[in-house]
């Protein structure tokens, strides 16, 4: 391990990772842990310091998460955000009570304490992103107004002796323009962390923590043609070298021309040993008549389990599977080790696998965010255009074709799909959004076409823009580019008369139609 981290108490918040990921960027290691999380377990990772998060309960109501004793034992430094700053001041004597003025969205902070470290060479006045309906009523003994708004007189509070602060804002939300200085001057000025946590530090860990799982075992990983996985099976092959076996499988339901892409890039330019297979047939039978989402992706997760066993079994010795699970998977999935948070969505990956699998799972960026798994694999020496590339879910286009999946509508929409990103790539915006995708509408709609009427299909194109993946803005793609593609789209995809474009952001929408 790294020889500093700070320990994130998840007590439910959507944005919890959000937390570990600030930390992160500025150099510091960081796990998120339940806020129940025995205390052996979190003080395993010899932490500087502890940050609880925001959560959805009201720390007054019966049965709601309390502040563990072993945070008040510690002798840490403690920084409490929103309903973490809640718990503290109700475990030690202070007053939450429900806000006649509840604050969801922007506001604006007065510092009062200029010389409160948590502060320190920050503006006197802030925008800040609040999301709390209870406000705190009275400080607990030893702490002092920090901070106030308009609607929250202890919008900030801090004992310094005791180096445990609270905030009834979100630093962590992009929203919050000082808040990353906010958790810089937290990690660096009152915890005593140094830095260290780099790409470099990143590969170390890893290769050694898959030497340590895997020994002398054989492995095999899923590409999936995405980065995620390809950063994986390069983390591994550095690790273990010819102990992996890299499988890739053809769904029919990748990008146009993405199946002979993988398979030229990871033969020929990253030379790792790869199987290719063709199982078009036996997911589209599988998927066949299925329109609940949850379901395709469970589906999907048992189909790709069950072949990768076969393959296994066929190779002779294999006890591992690998796969490019990344943490923003785990928590929309709300996984075994991350139970707090309410479920957005199932990942075929997390909580689609079956619940039988003959294979243990190797899953190297389970804890890295999407900028943290680029940054390795160009530490790797993969190409850049291929570490760049956008996201594409591993149930593939199944989950962008709402309503049953045919042969037919996948091909229609695998067109669309590559006349959007080409339309992009020729404006030179590509990587300018983070994620650019068409959606296959279970709708039709009538329009008219050479003076004929017709009733065909309706795609919609989406494009975000964000720093996380954990929220998430619609992009302002200039109308001539979307006209362009629009236009391509009707003309040259049979079967489609209308295209529209989705703005909306996340949340309340997902990246992702389903």
């Amino acid at each position: 391990m790294t020889s500093e981290a700070i320990v994130v108490l998840d007590f439910g918040s959507q944005y919890s990772q959000l937390i570990v990921r600030r930390l992160r960027e500025i150099g510091v290691y960081s796990e998120l842990l339940p806020y129940h999380v025995a205390a052996e377990q979190a003080l395993a990772l010899q932490p500087r310091g502890i940050v609880l998060s925001g959560g959805p309960a009201s720390v007054y109501a019966p049965g709601a998460p309390q502040l563990p004793p072993w945070v008040i034992d510690s002798g840490l430094p403690v920084l409490g955000i929103c309903y973490g700053m809640q718990a503290i001041a109700h475990a030690l004597g202070g007053a939450v009570e429900p806000s006649s003025a509840r604050e969801f969205g922007p506001a604006e902070i007065t510092v009062e304490q200029a010389d409160s470290p948590l502060f320190a060479a920050l503006a006197p006045q802030q925008r800040v992103w609040m999301s709390h309906g209870d406000k705190l009523t009275r400080l607990p003994a030893g702490f002092r107004a920090i901070a106030h708004s308009a609607n929250s007189p202890y919008a900030a509070m801090g004992d310094d002796a005791r180096r445990w602060y609270g905030l009834q804002f979100h630093p962590e939300v992009a929203h919050t323009p000082q808040g990353r200085e906010i958790i810089r001057n937290f990690a660096y000025r009152i915890c005593g962390c140094r830095g260290g946590w780099t790409p470099g530090a990143i590969v170390e860990e890893s290769v050694a923590r898959i030497r340590a799982q895997v020994g002398a075992g054989r492995v095999i990983c899923g590409l999936s043609g995405g980065v995620d996985s390809a950063v994986a099976a390069a983390l591994i092959g550095r690790a273990v070298g010819e102990q992996l076996t890299c499988i890739f499988v053809d769904t029919g339901l990748l990008r146009l021309g993405e199946a002979e892409q993988v398979i030229t890039t990871f033969r020929n330019h990253l030379r790792l040993p790869l199987i290719a297979v063709n199982a078009a047939e036996e997911f589209l039978s599988a998927l066949q008549g299925v329109s609940d989402p949850e379901q395709k992706r469970k589906i999907i997760g048992e189909t790709f389990i069950r072949i990768f066993e076969r393959e296994a079994e066929a190779l002779g010795e294999v006890e591992f599977l690998a796969q490019g699970t990344l943490y923003p998977d785990v928590i929309e999935s709300t996984a075994a080790d991350r139970n707090v948070a309410a479920k957005i969505k199932t990942h075929h990956n997390v909580g689609g696998l079956p619940e039988r699998m003959r294979l243990k799972l190797v899953e190297p960026l389970r804890y890295l965010f999407k900028d943290e798994v680029r940054a390795v694999g160009l530490e790797l020496g993969l190409p850049e255009d291929w570490v760049w590339r956008h996201p594409f879910p591993g149930p593939g286009l199944a989950v962008r074709i709402l309503g049953p999946v045919t042969h037919a509508r996948a091909e229609t929409l695998r067109r669309a799909d590559a006349i959007f990103l080409e339309e992009l790539r020729r404006a030179g915006l590509e990587r300018e959004v983070q994620q650019a995708f068409a959606v296959l509408l279970p709708v039709q709609s009538v329009g008219v076409m050479g003076d004929y009427r017709t009733y065909a299909d309706v795609v919609a194109l989406r494009a975000v823009t964000t720093e996380d993946f954990m929220t998430a803005d619609w992009a302002r793609l200039p109308a001539d580019v979307l006209q362009r593609a629009a236009n391509r789209i009707v003309n040259e995809v049979p079967g489609v008369n209308r295209v529209v474009y989705d703005i909306t952001s996340k949340p309340p929408a997902t990246i992702e139609w389903e």
